[in-house]
């Protein structure tokens, strides 16, 4: 996507579309300065025609209206960013999403984006709606179109809008190109994680996993270690062979490092651990038919952490990153982990399985152990780890588990300027003893009751006693239908929030 950015009147840009922002009114929607300059120039026309579409300008909400030659814009599109408690950088970029797709599937080329006036935009200055806004339109644009094969020339899969121009009277030049470097990092970040999550599990094995997070690294600037099965063993991560033991695809630990250029060393180094379980059949704990339909998704958390790390040194993120991926996949062979084994973390502390089918805490339990041991300060874990935080959240909704307040409230604050929905959930000291073992220290599985909150009290006997939150986005990393943000499939989610936490000092 090309973004550009330049100065002057919206009106006077020839264009295929232009998005005008607005807000909720009775009538019709309530038109800003630009707008209402657009406006007077169509002779009302412009808040006639919305208010008899019955178009009020609700969040993101949109309108076509065409010029007919009135103005060098072919079209209008009036987008609504504003809700009742004001504007938001998650409103700018659903927004601009929202207006980028309807130009897109009305077949506008060439797309300018007026970013809101000054005065709507409360604690949020120009800058800022610009980078918002050039990340929502990169999502909403997003599509996965590896697998595609020759679809008809006027099929909407050939839609394609070929440029971005956003515009703005007083906004300098060298601010907007900083805010579309750092929108450009963002997107591309949740498109590595989008990607990968989209990735049919034939052609996305634990090896060529680590093959493309090589690629990613090098072209990040990232140092990056792949352990395999020999390697695993030597530092004992027993519980990621067992997982990866029935698979003829064996598993990998992608350990991945960025460190600021120039910058005094910190005593501040963040961990990420992101499970990577690029299929699950549930092995002999196997599941149904409809459990595995999306399970080539069940890597998620890796691809958030990988995508987050790519785009740290554009970003200028000041301070260390250590990272983990722990790639497996969980099927069934003679070689299979099975019910009833007792496997030794590398911490010392036994698990006994009652399930195969809750793998992922397990490699997690590897990767937060094996990220404390290089010299973490603070430990976050993404992982698709439980359908009980589906149950407990519904769809959209990422569960937080933190055994250290202040992390958990920078993390909700991160999620909420970022634009994904998080709620942070009990850890129970009373449910430990459903994980209690009877011939080990801890079971790897709880029981139906509190599932979400047992498998987080699984994972805090990993954290090495430093401050730990676990991101469960069972809930969030896909959605099954288009949204403003992106078509359906894989979310990408985390990616927003670790930046925006990584980037708040």
């Amino acid at each position: 996507m090309d973004f550009a950015f330049r100065t002057g009147n919206p009106a006077d840009i020839e264009t295929d579309a232009l998005v005008l922002p607005v807000v909720k009114g009775v009538e019709g929607p309530r038109l800003g300065d630009t707008a209402s300059a657009i406006d007077a120039r169509l002779s009302g026309e412009l808040f006639r025609l919305a208010a008899e579409a019955g178009f009020t300008g609700g969040a993101v909400s949109t309108l076509i209206v065409p010029t007919l030659g009135q103005l060098p814009a072919r079209r209008i599109i009036l987008t609504g960013v504003v809700a009742p408690d004001g504007v938001s950088r998650d409103l700018l970029s659903r927004g601009a999403g929202a207006a980028v797709r309807a130009a897109r599937d009305a077949g506008a080329k060439r797309v300018t984006i007026a970013l809101p006036d000054v005065y709507w935009l409360e604690d949020e200055d120009v800058a800022s709606a610009l980078e918002s806004s050039a990340i929502g339109a990169a999502l909403g644009l997003y599509r996965f179109d590896a697998y595609r094969g020759a679809a008809s020339p006027d099929s909407a899969n050939n839609r394609r809008v070929e440029s971005i121009t956003f515009v703005d009277p007083n906004l300098s030049e060298q601010d907007a190109r900083l805010a579309i470097r750092r929108a450009e990092a963002i997107a591309r970040g949740v498109a590595i994680a989008r990607d990968l999550g989209n990735e049919p599990a034939s052609t996305l094995t634990p090896q060529i996993l680590s093959e493309r997070a090589q690629a990613i690294a090098d072209a990040s600037g990232l140092a990056i270690e792949i352990l395999g099965p020999d390697q695993l063993a030597a530092i004992g991560a027993a519980a990621t062979l067992a997982v990866g033991g029935g698979s003829s695809n064996g598993p990998r630990m992608i350990r991945l490092r960025y460190t600021p250029e120039g910058a005094p060393a910190s005593a501040r180094v963040t961990g990420l651990v992101g499970k990577a379980i690029t299929f699950d059949t549930g092995g002999y704990s196997i599941k149904p038919y409809e459990g595995m339909l999306h399970m080539k998704g069940d890597m998620a958390g890796g691809a958030a952490v990988l995508g987050a790390m790519s785009a740290l040194r554009d970003l200028g993120v000041g301070h260390a990153v250590v990272a983990a991926i722990c790639a497996a996949e969980n099927m069934i062979s003679g070689d299979a982990f099975r019910p009833g084994d007792v496997l030794r973390g590398m911490n010392g502390v036994t698990m006994e399985i009652l399930s195969t089918d809750a793998e992922g805490r397990l490699v997690l339990a590897d990767g937060l152990v094996d990220t404390a041991r290089r010299g973490a300060t603070e430990l976050i874990d993404l992982a698709t780890l439980t359908g009980a935080a589906v149950v407990a959240l519904g769809n959209g909704t990422t569960a937080l588990f933190a055994s250290d307040d202040p992390l958990a409230d920078r993390l909700l604050a991160a999620s909420k300027t970022a634009g994904e929905r998080m709620w942070r959930m009990p850890l129970i000291d009373e449910l430990e003893q459903q994980i209690e073992g009877d011939v080990a220290d801890i079971k790897n599985s709880g029981g139906r009751a509190g599932g979400a909150i047992t498998a987080a009290l699984f994972l805090r006997h990993f954290r090495e006693n430093l401050p730990w939150a676990h991101l469960d986005i069972a809930p969030s990393n896909r959605q099954d239908k288009p949204g403003p943000l992106g078509p359906k499939g894989a979310t990408g989610v985390g990616v927003r929030t670790l930046l925006q936490y990584l980037t708040t000092d």
